[in-house]
């Protein structure tokens, strides 16, 4: 599949999606980001913001298999990823397969985990395999974790470790609709007879496949390689930050960049690419110092001066359209 069959596959999901949920686009965008770069997505809203309706859509529109994960502080690492069963009838023990075996999986409310379980899921999201008593069963592809957490209510929570959040691709939130979003939820529940919405299927699990394979094609100029350098190393010299982002998230950025300009149906990457990806694959990343938390500074604020500061690479787009 080309770049401009991807722009088209996608727009046509983000309409679907659209469709069932009341969202802006962008963040509707930002999920599809995570897919089509290969990783994961963390929504941080609180409750009642559609976003296991926003998990369950973007699966159907992907025509994927999806499973849904409520955490709990008492939930197993087996009641995730699965367990041996003794069957009587063979006399042997067999594996019967978690609710991680699906291609969309919603982990709603992820920081309720003991952190035993959230180690369990986070073999799976790096690795794409689960280990059970010693055997290693590799998980389906795609395979794409949309994980839930709330955060206002921190009762009970274990907040997710550094490494865990360095996995998500992308970090975002819903939020709530504006006036005329409110009223369109409303106009939108009257005029059907069931009290959720839902979304139809868009494509494929070969389609699916195909357009994360898409992105592969974009190209990414050496200036533009070098600025989205710079934006990841200026995470670890600003003075607000105790540890900036990762190796891996500079890997993240340059995949989330491509996947931008694939849904924009263009065959090269532009720094307006990476400064829009830039907030939410890195700042879930930044640990601020304890003044700067102090101070309340937002890491997403971080993020917008260090772009701010950044000389932009000029890029011509004539040349490369």
């Amino acid at each position: 599949m080309d770049v401009g069959d991807c722009a088209t596959t996608c727009r046509n999901i983000l309409d679907e999606v659209s469709r069932a949920v009341v969202a802006d686009r962008a963040v509707l965008r930002s999920i599809l980001l995570g897919y089509l770069s290969r990783g994961h997505v963390l929504l941080e809203d609180v409750p009642g913001t559609g976003k296991t309706l926003t998990a369950r859509s973007f699966a159907t529109a992907l025509g994927l298999s999806v499973s849904r994960v409520q955490f709990t502080p008492d939930l197993l690492p087996s009641d995730v990823t699965g367990t041996h069963v003794f069957n009587e009838r063979t006399r042997e023990f067999e594996f019967q397969k978690g609710p991680l075996f699906a291609n969309v999986v919603l982990a709603d409310e992820i920081n309720r985990a003991s952190p035993k379980t959230q180690a369990a899921l986070l073999e799976a999201m790096e690795e794409g395999q689960v280990t059970v008593d010693g055997d290693t069963h590799p998980l389906p592809d795609p395979f794409f974790v949309i994980a839930t957490q709330n955060p206002v209510e921190q009762e009970g929570t274990f907040e997710l470790p550094e490494a865990q959040k360095d996995r998500f691709v992308v970090k975002t939130s819903l939020g709530f609709p504006d006036e005329a979003g409110e009223l369109e939820l409303i106009n939108r529940r009257a005029e059907r007879h069931q009290q959720s919405p839902s979304a139809s299927r868009v494509c494929d699990e070969r389609t699916a496949t195909e357009i994360r394979n898409a992105p592969e094609r974009v190209h990414v100029e050496p200036d533009v390689r070098q600025y989205l350098v710079d934006v990841a190393r200026a995470t670890r010299e600003d003075r607000r930050v105790r540890e900036g982002v990762s190796p891996r998230a500079t890997q993240r950025l340059f995949e989330a960049a491509r996947a931008l300009a694939a849904i924009q149906s263009r065959g090269f990457v532009t720094p307006d690419d990476v400064n829009a990806v830039s907030k939410p694959v890195l700042a879930h990343r930044l640990i601020l110092t304890p003044d700067a938390r102090v101070g309340q500074v937002d890491s997403r604020d971080v993020v917008d001066d260090i772009l701010d500061d950044l000389t932009v690479p000029s890029v011509d787009v004539r040349q490369r359209a």
